[in-house]
């Protein structure tokens, strides 16, 4: 008797976990990490390219926060977009930022800003960035360099910029 309803919990434990295993995972959660506030230059552009249109927007500085980190940007970045007829445009931005106890971390932020229209015909517009950052490893930001991130712009009439939200995967 005690093998058999030893023998019930083993099985039902394994259908409980099979169907478990048929439903859709729970998606990741995120944490604020920092918000950017970019100074940018005189955008230019070099054309209709082989691959697109290609516009350059320089980083000139700006500042960021966050819990755990706050600083400048560093003028000399530049934001390199290129842009095709369907109205897409591929986004990755190189520059570096430097922490207000000296630190200076690399940042490449790869992304899409896309134009199109919903389901029901209405103006869609999306605009997303995976900020990668490399900061020296033997420093208190090296968590930076085993995360994830995701951004998102947010626009303010009072800043000459923009603004980008930065969230850590956990």
């Amino acid at each position: 008797m005690k093998k058999t309803i030893t023998m019930i919990a083993v099985l039902l434990a394994f259908v409980l976990n099979v169907s478990a295993q048929d439903q859709i995972p729970e998606a990741p959660q995120t944490e604020f990490a920092l918000q950017l506030k970019v100074t940018l230059g005189e955008t230019y552009s070099c054309g209709e390219t082989q691959h697109g249109r290609r516009t350059v927007i320089p980083i000139t500085g700006g500042t960021f926060e966050g819990p755990n980190i706050k600083g400048v940007i560093l003028n000399g970045g530049a934001d390199y977009q290129l842009a095709n007829a369907a109205g897409r445009t591929e986004v990755e931005a190189i520059y570096s930022i430097r922490t207000d106890d000296g630190v200076n971390i690399h940042v490449r932020n790869r992304g899409i800003i896309a134009s199109s229209k919903d389901a029901q015909g209405n103006p869609s517009f999306y605009f997303r960035c995976a900020p990668q950052f490399e900061a020296p490893a033997d420093s208190k930001y090296a968590w930076m360099n085993n995360s994830l991130f995701l951004c998102a712009p947010s626009f303010s009439s009072g800043f000459q910029g923009i603004v980008l939200n930065v969230w850590r995967v956990k």
